[in-house]
């Protein structure tokens, strides 16, 4: 298993499947230079993006900020109304900020240099995931994105230390207040069923000893930063795996990634998000046993997936139906086209079902066809309409529609907002602008990197034919049509 793929079979077809799995998609010319680089420096040009430079600058708020916890601590002494007051301004400016980081985080995927590391960012927030509508601390959910993001293609066990000790995490599963008189179970049931092991793999006494390890991991709300308090730890003997001993949460996350079920669990994790399927039995056991070798490394697996000959298996090209993220992010970048304004990014993402920074629960996004409803594939339809002829008016109805009451942006300011067409000059030559086979031709290697089914090959031809001229309107509405297949849905 695990074959190295032979270079005659790099193709546009393949490279075009790295380029949509390892990053967020692109234009064919950018499809063409991983060609002519062939597969071992194409898959390199992702992996090794430890030179290449960052997106953007942090935003000016992502610091601690040692004011906040005092204006919520005198909040609590003053008046109702004082408090009512303190209180709505304090969720009006996280409201605000998570908008922003949500913008910030898709312009990161949308138009950096480094697109695998964003990807990366990304499975982990739907793996270790973690809501902003309980954490209400934009700079929190913030940091746990840049910790993904700087350890996530690093070593296992220092990624899932660094998890267990950020704050938007010890939050999220109530591990800041876990202390030995009352131990919180909520993180060690969770980090071995979801995040390393699975269910089956573990007892209820483990659950209940690892709580107690990891008593006094905590969290210290002025500095916003994790703490540990000694006094609450539990130095008892406790029994875990079999093993007993004085165990802290160090010795218990050490333990777990030693498991044989821990390095399976985390390899078929990735090879599904990748991949868009489970792998087989024989394949499992290869990708475990490459990432042993590697010292549980990360970066070293992926390398070896995507050289992989059977990650170009027919059975994996083109069968993962994209996120709305996936969906959002590939688009613009193969219309060659700006993001939207934040408002609006927003509301399509919500509208496709996948609130950035705020999973539905503790399991994340279930993914695959799961994303495909009757009411995600009108949004994305209408999604297609928003990003190829500027039309703001299905994304605004639905964002207004999708927010609580408490949260609602005046739908004026929303209206008031403007999204350019796309311009087909850019996107298509002379030739192709003039000729019908021609553009599709065009349309199929942009947007699908595969050919249309025949019949909606010659429903296409009809509208173009029944066109008085191939003018600008008539090539977007053929943009819009060919995002609105259930092709353009699949990666």
């Amino acid at each position: 298993m695990l074959r190295q793929l032979p270079n005659e079979k790099w193709t546009f077809a393949t490279a075009a499947h790295l380029l949509n799995r390892a990053g967020f998609g692109g234009p064919p010319e950018e499809i063409e230079r991983l060609v002519d680089l062939g597969p071992e420096r194409a898959v390199s040009h992702f992996v090794d993006y430890g030179g290449l430079p960052e997106a953007a600058p942090d935003p000016a708020w992502a610091k601690p900020d040692p004011e906040r916890a005092e204006r919520l601590r005198a909040a609590r002494q003053a008046s109702p109304e004082e408090r009512r007051m303190v209180q709505q301004a304090e969720q009006k400016n996280q409201r605000g900020r998570l908008i922003e980081l949500r913008a910030w985080w898709l312009q990161r995927m949308a138009v950096g240099a480094r697109p695998l590391q964003e990807k990366m960012t990304l499975f982990w927030h739907g793996h270790f995931a973690t809501s902003a509508v309980k954490v209400r601390d934009a700079y929190l959910m913030w940091r746990q994105n840049d910790l993904f993001r700087r350890l996530g293609t690093g070593n296992w066990l220092q990624l899932l230390i660094g998890v267990a000790k950020d704050p938007a995490m010890l939050v999220w599963l109530d591990q800041a207040q876990s202390r030995k008189a009352h131990p919180n179970e909520n993180f060690a049931r969770e980090v071995m069923e979801l995040f390393t092991l699975g269910e089956g793999h573990y007892t209820e006494r483990d659950v209940t000893e690892a709580a107690r390890a990891l008593t006094g991991w905590s969290y210290d709300r002025m500095t916003q930063s994790f703490v540990a308090r000694p006094l609450w730890h539990d130095r008892g003997a406790k029994t875990i795996f079999g093993r007993t001993g004085n165990f802290n949460g160090e010795n218990f996350l050490e333990m777990l990634v030693a498991q044989p079920q821990a390095a399976r669990f985390i390899t078929g994790k990735l090879w599904s998000f990748f991949a868009g399927e489970p792998p087989g039995e024989e394949l499992a056991n290869a990708l475990a046993a490459a990432f042993r070798s590697a010292g549980n490394d990360i970066k070293p697996l992926l390398r070896t997936m995507f050289l992989s000959e059977e990650f170009y298996a027919p059975s994996v090209l083109r069968n993962q139906v994209k996120s709305p993220v996936q969906w959002l992010v590939g688009s613009v970048r193969v219309l060659e086209f700006p993001l939207p304004p934040p408002l609006v990014c927003e509301a399509l993402t919500r509208n496709l079902g996948q609130d950035l920074f705020a999973p539905p629960n503790v399991k994340g996004w279930d993914g695959g066809l799961s994303w495909i409803t009757t009411n995600t594939l009108l949004a994305r339809y209408n999604g297609a309409a928003t990003l190829v002829q500027g039309n703001l008016a299905a994304a605004a109805g639905g964002m207004i529609a999708n927010r609580p009451n408490a949260q609602r942006q005046p739908t004026r300011r929303f209206n008031q907002m403007r999204v350019r067409a796309v311009d087909a000059d850019e996107l298509f030559t002379e030739d192709e602008r003039a000729d019908i086979a021609a553009l599709i031709a065009a349309l199929e290697r942009r947007l699908l990197q595969a050919r249309l089914t025949p019949k909606q090959d010659q429903v296409l031809r009809d509208y173009l034919a029944g066109q008085p001229q191939l003018d600008e309107g008539a090539i977007l509405n053929a943009l819009r049509l060919v995002m609105s297949t259930p092709e353009y849905q699949l990666t």
